[in-house]
């Protein structure tokens, strides 16, 4: 995501319901998988840093990786790990290697999305876990996407398909967001008129709005992690790292 884009949005970002949803829903999954604090991570795209605020609340060690050095830099705090690396290049061959890890809404960004997967393999440990989301649903796909970087949207297909050859197996896989589906549809019909900034889009409407997004959000958790949705405008898959 372009630098400007990842400023502009810094503080909206970090109260944004979706976002902190996101975060709640990657801490559940991570203990639904087993991986309980003080465990280590890596986040990787660690952007705005809303899901380190929360891992590190929660009590696990949590490292930062993004490619942008300016929101690295405002992002940093007393005793947070961070680590700038660009996921298209090699990464350094003397890297930890972590027990879990996050990588939340990245490889959309990326034309070589199996690539960075392979790379990031190298961050976990053999039989450690990582939770990847992507944005669904190709037909959603609107100046929003575009101005954020997005190459794709993808189908639970296409998604499942490049975790092949990428150094990990699919536990599990599902949907996210199935609420917003119906919203996003006629956003993009009702798309026109002026030209909007990424904080316009970022921008949420007054109080109870944020409430009512945030329980319709709590709602669609458990059904989500228990894949009884059909449909979302997020898919999240359950990673485990090979053993060789």
């Amino acid at each position: 995501m372009p630098d400007d884009v990842l400023v502009e949005g810094l503080a909206l970002v970090r109260a944004h319901p979706w976002w902190l949803a996101r975060a709640r829903l990657a801490l559940k999954l991570m203990r639904s998988a087993g991986i309980e604090q003080p465990a280590s991570l890596i986040d990787v795209g660690c952007g705005w840093g809303v899901n380190l605020s929360a891992f590190e609340a929660a009590g696990y060690r949590i490292c930062g990786l993004d490619t942008s050095r300016q929101i690295l830099d405002l992002i940093d705090q007393p005793g947070r790990s961070l680590i700038q690396a660009d996921l298209t290049q090699p990464l350094p061959a003397n890297h930890a290697q972590y027990e879990a890890g996050l990588m939340l809404d990245v490889l959309e960004h990326l034309d070589d999305d199996r690539g960075a997967l392979r790379r990031v393999a190298r961050l976990i440990r053999p039989g450690g876990m990582l939770i990847v989301s992507v944005p669904a649903l190709p037909e959603l796909f609107s100046e929003y996407d575009r101005m954020q970087g997005h190459r794709r949207r993808y189908t639970a297909e296409s998604f499942r398909s490049i975790f092949e050859d990428s150094g990990f197996s699919v536990v599990d896989q599902h949907w996210w967001g199935a609420w917003m589906v119906p919203i996003l549809k006629r956003m993009r019909r009702d798309a026109g008129g002026p030209a909007k900034s990424y904080s316009d889009y970022l921008r949420i409407p007054p109080w109870p709005v944020p409430l009512l997004m945030r329980g319709f959000y709590e709602l669609e958790a458990l059904p989500s992690i228990r894949k009884r949705l059909t449909v979302g405008t997020s898919l999240i898959a359950i990673l485990a790292r090979n053993q060789s």
